[in-house]
C-alpha cells in the first residue's frame, strides 16, 4: 500500500502536535510495510503510484490541496483535526446559515464550510475522538458510514525519560510544567499563569513564542511570578524535553479545548500527574487518571493543580498511555482503517 501524507503549508513553521503525529504515524506505518511519502509541493506527482491522499487537518489551510486531489482522481482520506465549543445542535445551525450564505453571495465562505466540503470529498474520515466524530456527524453531516475514529499517539521513549539532565541545568524537581505555543489564546497559558500566581510552587513553561498581543501579556505576567521559568520551545526529539516531562511532578495544559494534546500523553507516559481541560474528548485518553478543568476558570485551573500536587506519583497512567496509546497501535488501526477502503 502506497500513502501519501500532507497537511497545511504553514505545518514546519507551526511545528506542534499535527507535525508530531504525521512524522510519528509514517514511522509506525512504515515499519509495517506501509509505504509513505510526503507531499512535496515542489515534486510533480504520480498518482499511479498513490493509493490514497492522507491529510491531515480540514480548513481553510488545505481545502485548495484537498480539491485539486479529488479533481485529479486521487483517493482522498482526511484525519480533520476538528474541535468547536459550540454544541452540535449550535453547531449544526451554524452550518445551516454558513451554506445558505455562501449560495445567496457567491465568494463568501466560512470556516466551517471548508471542513465540511473537505469531508465530503473524502472516501474516510478519521478522527482522533468520538467526540470529534460527533460534531463531524450531527453537526457538519458528514455520514457516519464513512467516519473511523484513531486516537493520537505517542512515542515510548518518553517511557524511560530520565530526570537528571534538566535538573542539571536548571536545579529544580517536582515542578508544574506546561508544554505548547506561547501565543494563540487556545492554550490558555494567560489563565494558567493567573493560576500559578497563588500556588508556591516552580513553575517551567516551555513553549514556542509567536509574536502576538496574548503572547506578550503572558510574558509579562510569567515575569512578575519568581517561581516560572520561560524555555523558548524545544523540539519533539530534544532529550531536554523528555527529561523535562520526567523531572516534573504535575503536567497542566487547561487549554480551551485539546484532541487530546500530545504533550499531555508525552508527560503521563513520563510518569507526570496531568490536569487538563475537559474539552475535546481529552477524557477518552485519560480517563479517570487525570484531573479536568474549566478552562474559563482560573480558580478551577488552580484548585485542579493543587489537588495534583497533593496526589502521590504512580505509573498507572503511564501503564495506560504504554497499553492503549503508543504509535504502533495507533498505526495498526490506521491500517485497519485504510483497509475499509482497499
Amino acid at each position: 500500500m502506497n500513502v501519501s501524507f500532507g497537511s497545511y503549508q504553514a505545518l514546519s513553521l507551526l511545528s506542534g502536535g499535527p507535525r508530531t503525529q504525521i512524522l510519528n504515524l509514517r514511522q509506525s506505518l512504515e515499519k509495517m510495510g506501509i509505504a509513505v511519502s510526503l507531499f512535496d509541493t515542489w515534486e510533480l506527482v504520480d498518482r499511479e503510484k498513490i493509493d490514497f491522499f492522507h491529510l491531515f487537518a480540514a480548513n481553510v489551510g488545505t481545502y485548495h490541496l484537498a480539491r485539486e486531489a479529488r479533481n485529479q482522481g486521487v483517493r482522498l482520506v482526511v484525519s480533520p483535526i476538528f474541535f468547536t465549543r459550540h454544541g452540535t445542535t449550535m453547531l449544526s445551525m451554524i452550518h445551516l446559515m454558513e451554506k445558505a450564505l455562501s449560495r445567496i453571495k457567491k465568494g463568501i465562505w466560512c470556516e466551517h464550510l471548508f471542513t465540511s466540503e473537505i469531508c465530503e470529498w473524502a472516501e474516510l474520515v478519521i478522527p482522533n475522538t468520538k467526540m470529534e466524530a460527533l460534531f463531524l456527524n450531527r453537526g457538519l453531516s458528514v455520514p457516519e458510514s464513512k467516519i473511523v475514529v484513531v486516537p493520537n499517539g505517542v512515542e515510548s521513549r518518553f517511557a524511560y525519560a530520565k530526570p537528571d539532565l534538566f535538573v542539571e541545568k536548571y536545579g529544580i524537581t517536582d515542578f508544574i510544567l506546561n508544554v505548547g505555543h506561547i501565543g494563540p489564546p487556545r492554550k490558555n497559558v494567560l489563565g494558567l499563569i493567573q493560576a500559578l500566581a497563588a500556588i508556591d510552587r516552580p513553575a517551567v513553561i516551555i513553549g514556542k513564542v509567536t509574536q502576538t498581543p496574548y503572547a506578550d501579556r503572558c510574558l509579562a505576567l510569567a515575569k512578575k511570578n519568581k517561581n516560572i521559568i520561560v524555555i523558548p520551545g524545544l523540539s519533539n526529539d530534544s532529550p531536554m524535553l523528555a527529561s523535562a516531562y520526567a523531572a516534573c511532578d504535575v503536567f497542566a495544559l487547561p487549554s480551551w479545548y485539546e484532541t487530546p494534546g500530545i504533550a499531555a500523553l508525552e508527560a503521563g507516559l513520563a510518569g507526570a500527574k496531568i490536569v487538563i481541560t475537559k474539552n475535546g474528548g481529552t477524557d477518552e485518553y485519560f480517563e479517570d487518571h487525570a484531573l479536568y478543568v474549566e478552562p474559563n476558570s482560573v480558580s478551577s485551573i488552580r484548585a485542579a493543580i493543587q489537588r495534583a500536587l497533593d496526589k502521590k506519583k504512580d505509573r498507572v497512567l503511564a501503564t495506560h498511555i504504554m497499553n492503549n496509546f503508543l504509535w504502533d497501535t495507533i498505526a495498526l488501526k490506521t491500517i485497519q482503517a485504510y483497509n475499509t477502503l482497499a
